[in-house]
């Protein structure tokens, strides 16, 4: 059974499209945020009580809208309507908006796939590369399909699990506006965030800063990220974990 979430809310384009795509391959339930949840990260709800309602099913999909987070949601759903699953799989998505390079740190999409990792649960999320609510997604649901047919053929568990063999399947994939050359398996690009915030004066005259933001490309020179691979008309999948260990440094201070 496939648990479907996402940080744009339950009404979003991209997940009724990930929904279409993933019904297909096994029962579905949508358990997502009742509206937008961006730049969630992995943040979990603390201090209020959590809900959820069954809003409908669809042939073989079912249903519910939450007043949480994405993380929370997987929380939820995991203790409530998807308790006890066999062989699960999570996805999240897909988000209007890239999640490749540094994004995968704020994005409420990719915590909720942390979060199925955290447990064992296998899980992918999507993202394209446009924040356009209204972005045709016919691209995004064909480089969905090859991603699902490569993982339930099983061939992502050889190439992740040389490096995390304890550790279920977790990837970000980014998919190009348009066309889409194919897939590339990469590394996450370096990148950074510069000029982050517009002052600006409300009608109190009291100074307001507003999220912009510059996003800099400090790996421009390489060939094998999923910046590359998005400019380059190429859907990446970057293997990520939650384990953030820089195993090079504590494997020399040992040495040393």
């Amino acid at each position: 059974m496939i648990l479907i979430t996402n940080d744009d809310g339950i009404s979003a384009n991209g997940i009724k499209m990930l929904t279409n795509v993933a019904r297909s391959y096994d029962d579905v339930i949508v358990f997502a945020p009742d509206g937008p949840r961006s730049g969630m990260s992995s943040a979990i709800t603390y201090g209020k009580p959590l809900t959820y309602t069954h809003i409908g099913k669809r042939g073989n999909v079912d249903f519910y809208s939450c007043n949480g987070t994405p993380t929370d949601c997987v929380k939820l759903a995991r203790q409530t309507v998807f308790k006890d699953v066999q062989k699960p799989l999570v996805l999240s998505g897909i988000n209007h908006g890239s999640n490749a390079s540094v994004n995968i740190i704020y994005s409420g999409t990719m915590g909720a796939v942390l979060e199925a990792n955290l447990v064992g649960i296998p899980a992918i999320g999507f993202s394209i590369d446009s924040h356009d609510a209204n972005e045709d997604l016919e691209v995004a649901a064909d480089v969905v399909r090859m991603v699902l047919d490569k993982y339930y053929r099983g061939d992502f568990d050889d190439y992740y699990a040389e490096a995390n063999a304890d550790v279920p399947v977790c990837l970000n994939v980014n998919i190009p506006v348009g066309e889409c050359d194919g897939l590339m398996i990469c590394q996450q690009a370096r990148g950074m965030w510069s000029e982050e915030f517009e002052k600006k004066v409300n009608d109190k005259g009291e100074e307001e800063y507003w999220l912009v933001g510059n996003f800099i490309n400090l790996d421009k020179d390489r060939n094998d990220n999923d910046l590359y691979a998005l400019n380059n008309h190429m859907a990446s999948i970057v293997p990520v974990t939650t384990d953030m260990t820089l195993r090079p440094c504590t494997e020399r201070m040992n040495r040393d």
